[in-house]
């Protein structure tokens, strides 16, 4: 099977648009344009909606008639100029991991001032980070005890825009999704350190203890989640955790990738121990360690509250990791 491009991938389809008509009408901006902002925009354009993109730099590979603006919205009155017109703002913008605690704050700032300007409400991709090591399934309403920099400012985030929507700043909504896949999941724990051995045949490592569930969500699904939250008036105010398939154990979830790529199972574990000596030495090694509980314990993510409000019928992992094994073959950078 060849490989198609992504705004033909298979998505989730379980809510449709409850403002159709004023949808049609408005521009969606998506900022930040890494792995999770062009799925986002990938589902705008599925959906037929006008899309800006705003990126620090020139991107190629977009769909055609995004709009694509650079800018660094870090910059407060640029972030301004690039969202002008908007009626949806999607923060999909990132740094690099061990950078978070510098960067990303006045990514959040930017954001704020840029949606605020404009009257555009704000739909926030977040992660896990601020629950901190937790008992039983994740819900939304857990407290936020990130033990780490990187979770720590996630929940600190979170936070301001939550506290900017209650003073009637902006309008926002928060959508939170686990170990993301897909086509340009490159650096994502479930990434090519996964897709790549499997593919070549060659054994993948993997950190902490294969056999616990661990929740993995799709490209595709996290974007069609996002955009429904986006278009829908009650899900503002809120946080949700965004639907993803069946959860697996790590062994079985690279077990179905290794098996759709024709190639037996290979899996190692990379010791906890060796992963504190490389951390010592590689400060994106030392963040990905302060997750490590996520591995030491069942991470399973209830998304119950938005199914029952939207819907949720996911992507099944066989058919999203075909897609994505036919991105990685492809070769697209």
């Amino acid at each position: 099977m060849r490989w198609q491009p992504p705004s033909s991938l298979p998505t989730m389809r379980g809510a449709e648009t409850s403002q159709a008509a004023r949808s049609e009408a408005s521009l969606h901006v998506v900022a930040g344009v890494g792995a999770v902002g062009r799925a986002v925009i990938n589902e705008l354009v599925n959906r037929g909606l006008a899309v800006r993109a705003i990126a620090r730099h020139a991107v190629a590979g977009l769909p055609r008639g995004v709009d694509l603006v650079q800018a660094d919205i870090t910059d407060a009155q640029a972030a301004r100029r690039a969202m002008t017109g908007a009626t949806v703002v999607y923060h999909t913008a990132s740094a690099p991991y061990h950078r978070w605690p510098e960067f990303l704050p006045p990514l959040m700032r930017g954001v704020l001032e840029g949606a605020a300007s404009t009257g555009a409400r704000i739909v926030y991709a977040d992660n896990l980070y601020a629950y901190g090591p937790v008992d039983g399934a994740l819900t939304e309403d857990l407290p936020s005890r990130a033990t780490g920099s990187n979770g720590r400012v996630r929940a600190t985030l979170a936070d301001q825009l939550m506290e900017a929507h209650a003073a009637g700043t902006v309008l926002a909504t928060i959508g939170r999704a686990s170990d993301y896949y897909g086509p340009w999941g490159r650096q994502s724990t479930a990434g090519e350190r996964l897709f790549d051995p499997a593919l070549a045949g060659k054994t993948t490592q993997v950190l902490g203890d294969p056999d616990l569930l661990h929740t993995f969500t799709y490209l595709g699904d996290f974007a069609c989640g996002l955009v429904t939250l986006g278009t829908h008036d009650e899900a503002f105010g809120e946080v949700w955790h965004l639907p993803s398939a069946e959860t697996l154990s790590t062994r079985e979830f690279a077990g179905l990738i290794f098996d759709a790529a024709g190639q037996p199972l290979k899996l190692g574990v990379l010791p906890s121990a060796l992963l504190a000596v490389l951390a010592l030495f590689s400060p994106t090694l030392r963040a990905v360690r302060e997750q490590q509980y996520q591995r030491e314990a069942p991470w399973v993510v209830d998304h119950s509250k938005f199914a029952k409000a939207f819907g949720a019928a996911c992507t099944s992992h066989g058919e999203a990791i075909a897609a994505t094994l036919d991105w990685y073959r492809s070769g697209t950078l």
